[in-house]
């Protein structure tokens, strides 16, 4: 069993829904991090960065596990789903998508949530310089999947799951995806996966993910 502490955003449903794909059993605690319960000791304990989604591994002595992608590193080697075999060509492939998902999509998609919607108009170099970036982004990734149906050559993999909830957030970002035709191809078609429909709403909310 695994216990997963998360809230509804990019890097909790990555979880979620590889939780839902994988079939692994878990039980959801919410954190809801707009009220500071991800400062709560109980919660550093396990999560010493203060930051959502965290893993417990009941069946692995208690095992604790922070960053999304380490936990989903993690469950695809626990449930033997949706990662290459370790060392070969698309393993290293795996990584080197992961990684641009860790390093660019995230923290600048999320800098994109922060000044151009939460904080809009307060900081126009900051909003300009973060929307710049993340359209480079996303034409990258649209390059990528010009003759592609996943992000890697191998099929569905962890790649698509740490990607997908950022580009479903495409509507906070401003970012119209009829401009990147690839990315929207891409983006419908695992939009449509039941697993991602259901990690989608873990824990319960009240966020549609967008139609282009």
């Amino acid at each position: 069993m695994i216990d997963l502490y998360t809230w509804f955003t990019p890097n909790g449903r990555k979880v979620s829904i590889m939780l839902e794909e994988t079939g692994l059993d878990y039980e959801v605690h919410p954190i809801a991090i707009g009220k500071g319960e991800q400062n709560h000791p109980d919660f550093l304990k396990i999560g010493p960065n203060n930051k959502i989604p965290v893993i417990v591994d009941r069946d692995n002595d208690n095992l604790s596990i922070m960053e999304s992608g380490a936990i989903l590193q993690y469950l695809a080697k626990k449930s033997g789903q949706f990662m290459p075999p370790e060392d070969g060509h698309d393993y290293w492939k795996m990584q080197e998508w992961l990684m641009f998902q860790m390093a660019s999509v995230g923290p600048m998609m999320g800098q994109v949530h922060t000044f151009v919607r939460y904080q809009e108009g307060k900081n126009v170099e900051a909003s300009a310089r973060y929307l710049d970036e993340t359209k480079r982004i996303y034409s990258v990734m649209d390059d990528h999947l010009a003759d592609r149906e996943y992000f890697l050559d191998w099929g569905y993999s962890i790649v698509d799951i740490a990607i997908f909830p950022w580009v479903g957030r495409c509507d906070w970002q401003t970012i119209d995806l009829n401009e990147y035709e690839n990315v929207k191809r891409w983006y419908l078609n695992v939009k449509e996966r039941p697993a991602v429909i259901r990690g989608w709403n873990v824990p319960e909310n009240d966020q549609p993910m967008p139609q282009p």
